[in-house]
């Protein structure tokens, strides 16, 4: 099941990337579905709407894939994505989560990498 989990995903990815649309990505998502950010938490719509917004100002973005690995029910994402117009280079991290053949949760996570080495000290602010 993992493997196919995995090349849901990859497809999905490779689809919203192409097309520009989350069209191929709605029948992926439970009913249910919930995306989890750091800031704030999204229901299925809401989450599927403010892709197809990022999508129009983000198109000429790059996209590399560093990692796409699968275990059980979970797979994660991890890329590169060098923002058009000089926008900031980005990575993110993606974990899936799947039930009954269909993604019901995602978590993401986006780091500007021009503030990652500022982060790696993180615990020094700690006293």
């Amino acid at each position: 099941m993992t493997t196919d989990n995995k090349t849901i995903i990859q497809q999905a990815l490779a689809d919203l990337l192409t097309s520009g649309s989350t069209e191929g990505l709605e029948p992926l998502l439970s009913k249910d579905f919930v995306h989890h950010r750091p800031d704030r938490t999204s229901t299925r719509s809401e989450w599927l709407t403010s892709i197809q917004a990022a999508l129009v100002p983000l198109a000429d973005q790059q996209v590399e894939v560093l990692h796409l690995l699968a275990d059980e029910d979970h797979v994660v994402v991890h890329t590169r994505r060098r923002l058009p117009d000089g926008g900031p280079e980005i990575v993110v991290v993606d974990i899936l989560r799947f039930a009954a053949g269909l993604v019901v949760e995602a978590w993401e996570t986006i780091e500007p990498m021009a503030e990652a080495a500022s982060h790696l000290t993180w615990w020094q602010l700690v006293r």
